[in-house]
């Protein structure tokens, strides 16, 4: 499992939205254009862009937490580094 891309989600967009990302599950799998939220419950929900009006594609709990820790580690990664004056 690999993040292809990930954006962070810029304050006051889409509600709950932390980020929207690519991820290749294995070498055969890619998906594009999901984003990560956080749930008020606590933990993390991922979606699929929608087509026609409804959901193209679902996760089950497993693989959404696989892909939760592995979108929180690369917008963790992205972090700016710390630039105090020298």
């Amino acid at each position: 499992m690999q993040i292809l891309r990930i954006t962070r989600e810029p304050p006051g967009g889409s509600g709950n939205t932390l980020a929207r990302f690519d991820i290749a599950l294995n070498d055969d799998l890619r998906l594009f254009g999901l984003r990560i939220t956080q749930r008020t419950a606590g933990g993390y929900s991922i979606y699929g862009p929608n087509a026609h009006g409804g959901r193209i594609v679902t996760f089950s709990y497993e693989l959404v937490d696989q892909m939760a820790r592995a979108a929180l580690a690369a917008l963790e990664e992205q972090k700016p580094n710390d630039k105090r004056a020298a």
